[in-house]
């Protein structure tokens, strides 16, 4: 909301789960005409109905990486998401490399437009069956060309500066209290049964329990109690035991684990066993009042700092840990180190009294400036990032942190505890390694030295996926070459539940390595390059043309909307004559300096001025508004500074010229200026020359003696070159739709002839068993089966041709809605017609 404010001046509104609170509600909280509605994926996925009954224009999805297992059954929210805003235009956006599984790629197709693909199996059958790569792969870049754009970082190093990774490793060594914490609960999480956990996400809550166990003896002692709770209790409920670790709805998610039965009791000794041995390590871990990992935080913050100042940064950190207990821990382990009243906390919920305070001070020196969004959750998250930015040095965060904020003024990023997705690391670092950041990111992690395990995970992200260092980390070229994060997540989690020596930990992760080196290296060298890289191939050449020319055009406009700015505010601005900047004190907008050079205004404090400004809104608004009746004009060549050799021959000459806007409707309104002209001696004036004509500096002789022409007669051939431009582009629009459509009609025949083609395996089989039966009864039976299977086959060849015509009828009927969205139409709004002489 702030930055759709400040970047673009469109005004936002953020509902949550309050807006809905209230009894009786009679209109939908998200029906809002006039702002951007921003809201999360948990309530557009619990609001499902309110958010499918808006006909959204658009539906922008943020952090769109987050859908890509939508195709999975056990991705409920994510199928919740798609179903929610399904039949919509909408632009999935990421940040997050985009990886090399096909899969994931037909989930987030599969949410941007369903008819790029037809169902789950035939995209298998298609993209990932076949053995002719070649092949396979120009058909898959056919369809995503259509829906997919990637930039590279190290694509757009030419425009946009970034800054380098430096990493610090702090060891530390557990007490032996600690240790044996560890190693109690480990080897409690690798019992055969357990009665606290659902069989089915055993191995998510398991890994769950592992990372709180990691992080700090408070945040496992707090999660042990639950377990006991629901042993005691017979409590079915899991919540309690994922509190503490935020992003369990949101792993559960991405695994795609279902809710599960609760494992059998047995006898009441397995249960009186389970909780004794739950109740000895709580009763050890409440006897650790120190973590040597705390200890070795304030050794590594005071080496970090050290160095972010000699790289020139402020003394800003963020935290990340993955537990909530850890993190009040952290806090006060700060606050009574030396760091008291410069530590604020970032969590899903941010009850505490700090952060309500800051949240009340926010919303008072914000009072009057639109800031507020009104919802508390999103003002909190904004009034700690400020309160960090002004005020304190310390960020002490949880994952809520990972996304949706920037960091660019933090230099200093702590991982006090370590994710094994990779893509959450990148997630982490990218808070403060982003466009905007002045210095080298300072990233620290800590290193257990009892810890064989925890010792190579560090190796594997450090060395192997690079993602403490260097000037983009592992996003670019690694992460994307990786199958998936969360299949590392998983491997990790497995290797330590299932390894109990220092020979089974080398060996395992030995093989994980060697399995990620062999996929890193195929995929980037075909998979990636094959399907994703085509989109890349040209990037830079493209990006190096539109930015002449988008420097070029806003050299033009800049100048144009100097000038109009210049006259419209009279003597109530004074401009500057070296630079596009001026200073305005009037009625229209607040009294300040103004500089169309971002850059410039941003060093010198400035309001950065541009069309989508809005005193030049409003100037715009003005300024068209005003009658314009046909006028002489006298334009001075000789006045001109530089030479403009096509104008040159007009000297002398006169004409006239006449500016009109042409609305075309089709699919895409489009809106076009149109300039163009004829000099008196017949000669016709097109759009480029009539522009050139009017940079020249002009003087406003009067009123038309004569009836002038009229605007279709001066401009006429140049509004029908843009009708039949837009005709083009719309007939190249329609045949791109229909190809899609016959594609996606296609797939879906596969599918069904798919059924038979299993059937007539089947069937094969049955015949080969027949044979070999050894008894007459077992022949029998087989020859039952096969008449059963083969009267399947008939229904279903019988059922195939009327499935393959609804098909082909929701096809057609397709097609038809749309050549009937193509019918174009347009209108011509003339603005001026003027006599002109050139002297």
């Amino acid at each position: 909301q702030q930055e759709l404010s400040e970047k673009f001046f469109l005004p936002g509104v953020v509902i949550d789960g309050a807006s809905f609170k209230t009894k009786g509600l009679a209109t939908n909280p998200l029906d809002r005409e006039s702002a951007v509605v921003i809201a999360s994926y948990q309530l557009v996925a619990s609001k499902r109905a309110e958010v499918t009954a808006i006909p959204w224009d658009l539906v922008v999805i943020d952090e769109a990486h987050r859908l890509r297992n939508v195709y999975k059954p056990g991705s409920a929210m994510a199928r919740a998401v798609q179903e929610a805003v399904r039949g919509r235009h909408k632009l999935l956006l990421t940040a997050t490399p985009l990886q090399n599984s096909l899969l994931e790629l037909y989930g987030l197709v599969s949410v941007a437009d369903p008819r790029v693909f037809g169902d789950l199996a035939s995209f298998r059958d298609q993209f990932i069956k076949p053995s002719d790569e070649e092949v396979r792969n120009h058909g898959l870049r056919e369809r995503l060309g259509v829906v997919c754009h990637r930039t590279l970082r190290r694509q757009v190093l030419q425009y946009v500066r970034f800054t380098q990774r430096v990493a610090i490793t702090q060891t530390f060594s557990p007490s032996d209290d600690e240790q044996a914490l560890y190693e109690q609960v480990s080897a409690y999480l690798q019992r055969a049964n357990l009665l606290a956990l659902p069989t089915q996400q055993r191995a998510l809550m398991t890994m769950i329990l592992r990372k709180l166990l990691a992080s700090s003896s408070f945040a496992i002692g707090h999660t042990l109690r639950a377990l006991v709770s629901r042993l005691e209790l017979s409590a079915p409920d899991t919540a309690a035991i994922t509190a503490d670790y935020e992003e369990a709805d949101e792993v559960a998610d991405e695994w795609g684990e279902d809710a599960a039965p609760e494992p059998t009791p047995g006898d009441g000794t397995a249960l009186a066993e389970e909780i004794r041995i739950l109740k000895d390590a709580i009763q050890r871990a409440d006897g650790i009042a120190e973590n040597a990992k705390g200890q070795a935080l304030l050794a590594a913050l005071a080496i970090a700092f050290d160095k972010a100042a000699e790289l020139g940064a402020a003394r800003k950190a963020v935290l990340f840990t993955e537990s909530r207990r850890t993190q009040q821990y952290l806090v006060q382990l700060l606050e009574a180190n030396g760091w008291a009243g410069r530590v604020v906390m970032l969590n899903g919920e941010n009850a505490d009294p700090t952060s309500r305070a800051i949240h009340k001070a926010w919303l008072a020196r914000h009072a009057n400036d639109g800031l507020s969004s009104g919802v508390r959750a999103a003002d909190t998250k904004a009034a700690i990032v400020e309160e960090l930015r002004d005020r304190a040095e310390i960020l002490v965060a949880t994952e809520a942190a990972a996304e949706g904020i920037n960091l660019q003024f933090c230099s200093l990023v702590v991982n006090y505890d370590l994710p094994w997705n990779p893509q959450r690391v990148e997630q982490r670092i990218g808070r403060c390694h982003r466009y905007g950041q002045k210095h080298d990111v300072v990233v620290v992690n800590f290193l257990n030295q009892r810890n064989e395990a925890d010792q190579r995970v560090f190796q594997l992200l450090s060395e192997k996926l690079n993602l403490f260092e260097g000037v983009f980390g592992a996003s670019d070229e690694i992460l994307g070459a990786l199958e998936s994060g969360v299949d590392i997540e998983r491997r990790i989690a497995r290797a330590y539940q299932e390894c109990r020596t220092p020979a089974e930990i080398t060996a395992t992760f030995d093989q994980l390595q060697a399995d990620l080196d062999e996929q890193i290296r195929a995929r980037m060298a075909e998979t990636r390059e094959a399907v994703l890289d085509n989109f890349d191939e040209e990037v830079h050449e493209r990006l190096s043309l539109h930015r002449d020319r988008a420097v070029e055009s806003l050299d033009e406009r800049g100048k144009m909307l100097v000038g109009l700015t210049r006259f419209e505010l009279g003597p109530d601005a004074r401009f500057e004559p070296e630079a596009p900047r001026f200073h305005y004190e009037g009625a229209l907008a607040p009294h300040a300096s103004y500089h169309l050079d971002w850059r410039e205004a941003e060093r010198l404090g400035d309001v950065f001025y541009r069309l989508d400004h809005p005193l030049a809104e409003a100037l715009l608004t003005r300024a068209k508004a005003r009658a314009l009746p046909p006028t002489q004009i006298a334009l001075r060549y000789t006045e001109q500074k530089n030479r403009i050799a096509s104008v040159e021959p007009w000297v002398g000459h006169s004409g006239w010229l006449a500016a009109a806007v042409v609305n075309v409707n089709g699919p895409a309104s489009e809106q076009t200026l149109v300039l163009a002209g004829r000099t008196d001696d017949g000669e016709d004036i097109d759009d480029l020359h009539a522009r050139r004509l009017l940079t020249l500096p002009a003087e406003v002789l009067g009123p038309v003696a004569e009836a002038p022409p009229s605007v279709d007669d001066l401009a006429g051939s140049a509004i029908r070159a843009v009708v039949k431009g837009v005709e083009e582009k719309t007939k190249r629009y329609f045949d791109a739709e229909e190809m899609k459509l016959d594609r996606w009609s296609d797939d879906l025949k596969i599918g069904l002839e798919r059924e038979i083609d299993g059937l007539d395996l089947a069937i094969r089989e049955a015949k080969t068993a027949s044979r070999q039966a050894a008894t007459l009864e077992d022949r029998v039976a087989a020859q039952r089966h096969i008449r059963d299977l083969e009267a399947q086959r008939r229904t279903k060849r019988a059922d195939l041709f009327a499935a393959q015509d609804r098909v082909e009828a929701q096809r057609d009927e397709i097609i038809a809605a749309l050549e009937q969205q193509c019918q174009l139409s347009h209108e011509v709004t003339p603005l001026y017609v003027v006599s002109w002489t050139l002297r």
